[in-house]
């Protein structure tokens, strides 16, 4: 019987456990021009034994920040500062994958150089707030695309994750989910669009597939991963019909699969029978976050590898506070409480002094 604790093979890359550490926004990125810190390769380089590290959410594009402080992948400084965090990985024997965010219209003017403004499929103004360097700001109607800085957004992609190996990163994670970009285009409620990327779902999915393709033709497919969560509702996203659901996440998945994208990371729902179906649908590796709302994805889950739900199992703010998680996992704990206060912004409190069991 295939355990969590088992290796896996990720692409060219051999994980030693299937235990992976999901992205997480940690708003910590204070080196000038939106860089990590030491802190960060600190805070990462704690976290090694995880099969797989994936990053917090990282703008590919000035244009795709969201959030005050979080890191780019756009720079020369960005490269140069994210490659002592993959040094420091690497040197404890991780595997680190960098998760390339978009966030679209989920930002604000803000947030933004010059007179740059948020950008989405369509121009709908999304219901909801945002953090911003003022505080909450409500969100605004965002720019709608045209077909040419779409083609630039899927440069965008492309050049991070160029930028990323040069850093050092096995990897890349393009984030589908959440209701950032990708999973604005593939909504139907946030892309109204009636050209070749709005409308049937082989539309809808066309930036999807279009990033994947051309970040694989950068880096190769052994080295991308794709992240989705069919049917979350965060950041004003409605995909209410099951049956289109169905079928655009099955679309998307077969898409990527001729791609040979590497694995596919599903942020689950309460379906778990589209769960399953998706699992079905994707031949390679199936990482899950696992639908346990309102706790924090636990022990309990390691089963779903077990009876083959999943291949590996990703965890966020258990994670985030045991980071000696994998070893815990194997002993059955204890487990350190996350402190919620701690998890955006800040210093190193809540961030690299949470203690090893070995502390």
């Amino acid at each position: 019987m295939t355990t969590a604790f088992d290796p896996i093979a990720l692409g060219s890359t051999k994980l030693p456990n299937r235990i992976a550490m999901a992205p997480m926004t940690r708003s910590r990125a204070y080196g000038p021009g939106a860089t990590v810190t030491d802190l960060t390769a600190t805070y990462y380089a704690q976290r090694a034994s995880a099969g797989l590290i994936i990053t917090e959410g990282t703008q590919p594009s000035v244009l795709g920040q969201g959030y005050p402080n979080t890191p780019g992948l756009h720079t020369d400084d960005q490269v140069a500062a994210w490659r002592k965090v993959t040094d420091a990985v690497h040197a404890e024997g991780g595997t680190i994958f960098a998760q390339l965010m978009h966030t679209g219209r989920i930002s604000h003017p803000s947030l933004l150089p010059g007179d740059l403004h948020p950008v989405a499929p369509s121009a709908i103004l999304p219901q909801g707030k945002v953090f911003t360097n003022d505080g909450l700001q409500d969100l605004v109607t965002p720019k709608e695309l045209t077909g040419d800085e779409i083609t630039r957004t899927i440069a965008d992609f492309a050049a991070a994750a160029r930028n990323a190996i040069d850093a050092g990163f096995d990897g890349v994670e393009i984030h589908g989910a959440n209701g950032y970009l990708i999973h604005q285009f593939l909504a139907p409620n946030a892309n109204l669009r009636t050209d070749r990327w709005g409308g049937s779902v082989e539309n809808r999915i066309r930036l999807g597939v279009a990033v994947a393709k051309a970040v694989t033709d950068e880096i190769g497919a052994d080295r991308t991963g794709f992240r989705i969560s069919p049917g979350n509702p965060f950041n004003d996203i409605t995909e209410t019909d099951a049956a289109d659901v169905d079928e655009t996440y099955t679309a998307l998945l077969t898409e990527l699969a001729s791609l040979n994208v590497a694995y596919v990371h599903l942020i689950e729902g309460a379906d778990r029978e589209l769960t399953l179906r998706l699992r079905k649908t994707w031949p390679g590796v199936f990482v899950l976050n696992p639908f346990t709302r309102p706790d924090p994805t636990g022990p309990e889950t390691l089963g779903l590898v077990e009876d083959g739900t999943a291949d590996v199992i990703s965890f966020g703010a258990l994670f985030l506070a045991n980071p000696d998680l994998p070893r815990r996992l194997a002993e059955g704990g204890p487990f350190t409480t996350p402190d919620r206060t701690t998890f955006y912004g800040g210093d190193h409190r809540g961030y690299t002094d949470y203690p090893k069991l070995s502390d």
